[in-house]
C-alpha cells in the first residue's frame, strides 16, 4: 500500500544528496521511509540492520562493512547498530567530496538523534518524514479524500484498511517491543493509559501535575514519558508565542497526537458518522488542520516554526506560522468561519503576533476575503487535497 503516493520531500531529499555525503530519513515507524528511500535512491542498495544477520556484520566491524559498500547504500532501522555511526564518520572523511552516498533510516529516539549529532554533525542533511498530508493521500491508485484521511490518519497502510485494528497492532508493538529495544524504561500498560489520557485532553494545555496526580505518578515521570512519545512522532507539545504586549499570556504547551487516526483509534471512534456526534470533534479537527499545515512547511519553509497564541482572558489564535520574514496566524474550525466575532478577534490579535494576515481555515468549500488581510480558506483549497 505505502508505494503508491507521491511524497512531498521526494525532490528535496535528491536535492540534498546532490549536496551532502549522507542524507538520514527520520520517522515514526510504518510511516513511510523504506518505501520512499527505495524509489527515490533505486540504485542503491538496500540493507535492514534489524535482519540479524546483517546486524552482526556491522557489530562485528562496522567500518569494513562500510568499505565493502564502495558504490554506497541504503540503511534502514541505524538504530539497531550504534556503532554504524562513529563508522559512517571515518568512511566518508576518507572521500568527503562525495555526496549522496549513504541515506540512513531511522525511528528516531535519543540513541539515534544523538549518534548522527555527534558523530556526523556536517556530514549528514536530516529529513523528518512525517504521515501523508491531505494533498499527499489524493496521490496515486488508491487516492484517498481527506476526510478519509482526517478519519483514519496518515499511516498509509492504515489509511487503506481497518485503521482500528491497524493501529492496535501498532501499539502493541511499539510499546511491548520497540521501546524496550530503544533502551525505554516504560511499563506497557502505563503508556496506554497515558496515552489513552493524552486522547482526552488533545488539544489542551499540557499539564504534566495534573496528568500525573490521575496516574498515581509525579510529573517528572508524565515528562519523561511524554519526551519518549514526542521520540517516536506520536505527541506534538506545540509552544506558546511569547512578546512582552502588556497582556498576561498562556506560558504551558499545548499537546496533541500526531496523528487522528491515532487519536480517534484511543477514543473509540470508529467511523465518520461516530466522528461527527463525538464531542472531541472540534480538538481533532484543530489537530488534524494544524498537522497538515506543519507537515507541508517543513517540506516548503524547512526553517518555518509553529506555536499558539492564548491570552488568559481567553483570546486565542490556533496557529502560528513563523516564516522568518513573515508570519501568519490561522484560526481553526470545524463549522463555518466567517462569523462576525471570529473575523473581529482575529483582527484585534494580528498587532499583538505581528502577523502579516490571517486565514481561517473551515471545511467549507471555497475562499473568501472577509476583512483586510483576513480570508476564509476552506480546507480542501488550503490543503490541496480532495474532499
Amino acid at each position: 500500500m505505502q508505494g503508491m503516493y507521491e511524497r512531498l520531500c521526494a525532490a528535496r531529499l535528491l536535492e540534498l544528496a546532490r549536496r551532502f555525503p549522507a542524507v538520514a530519513i527520520l520517522g515514526a515507524r510504518q510511516v513511510g521511509k523504506t518505501t520512499l528511500a527505495r524509489k527515490v535512491f533505486g540504485g542503491l542498495r538496500y540493507l535492514d540492520l534489524e535482519d540479524p544477520r546483517t546486524a552482526q556484520r556491522f557489530r562485528d566491524d562496522a567500518r569494513l562493512a562500510l568499505d565493502a559498500l564502495p558504490d554506497g547504500a541504503i540503511l534502514d532501522e541505524a538504530q539497531a547498530v550504534p556503532e554504524l555511526f562513529a563508522a559512517l564518520r571515518g568512511t566518508i572523511d576518507a572521500e568527503r567530496r562525495r555526496t549522496g552516498r549513504f541515506i540512513v533510516l531511522g525511528s528516531a529516539q535519543p540513541a539515534l538523534v544523538r549518534g548522527i549529532s555527534e558523530s556526523l554533525g556536517g556530514r549528514v542533511a536530516v529529513v523528518e518524514l512525517d504521515p501523508l498530508s491531505a494533498c499527499e493521500a489524493a496521490t496515486g491508485e488508491h487516492a484517498a479524500g481527506w476526510r478519509a484521511l482526517w478519519l483514519k490518519g496518515g499511516f498509509p497502510d492504515a489509511l487503506g484498511g481497518d485503521f482500528r485494528e491497524w493501529w492496535e497492532a501498532y501499539l502493541r508493538t511499539l510499546l511491548e517491543r520497540d521501546l524496550p529495544q530503544y533502551g525505554v524504561a516504560a511499563d506497557p500498560l502505563f503508556m496506554r493509559r497515558l496515552l489513552t489520557m493524552l486522547a482526552h485532553q488533545h488539544g489542551g494545555l499540557f499539564n504534566a501535575s495534573a496528568l500525573g496526580a490521575s496516574l498515581g505518578v509525579s510529573y517528572h515521570t508524565v515528562q519523561r514519558q511524554v519526551d519518549v512519545l514526542e521520540s517516536v512522532f506520536l505527541a506534538r507539545r506545540l509552544p506558546p508565542y511569547f512578546r512582552n504586549v502588556g497582556k498576561r499570556l498562556t506560558k504551558a504547551p499545548k499537546l496533541f497526537l500526531r496523528d487522528t487516526g491515532l487519536l480517534h483509534h484511543l477514543l473509540n471512534i470508529g467511523s465518520a458518522e461516530d466522528l461527527d456526534a463525538h464531542p472531541a470533534r472540534g480538538a481533532s479537527w484543530e489537530g488534524f488542520v494544524a498537522e497538515d499545515i506543519l507537515r507541508r512547511e517543513r517540506v516548503a519553509r524547512p526553517g518555518s516554526q509553529g506555536c499558539f497564541w492564548r491570552t488568559l482572558a481567553g483570546a486565542e489564535i490556533d496557529l502560528l506560522l513563523d516564516r522568518g520574514d513573515a508570519r501568519v496566524a490561522i484560526e481553526i474550525k470545524a463549522g463555518r468561519g466567517d462569523a462576525p466575532r471570529t473575523v473581529r478577534a482575529l483582527r484585534e490579535a494580528l498587532p499583538d503576533v505581528r502577523a502579516e494576515r490571517a486565514w481561517i481555515v473551515d471545511q467549507a468549500p471555497g475562499t473568501e476575503l472577509l476583512a483586510p488581510r483576513i480570508a476564509r480558506i476552506g480546507f480542501a483549497e488550503a490543503s490541496g487535497g480532495t474532499p
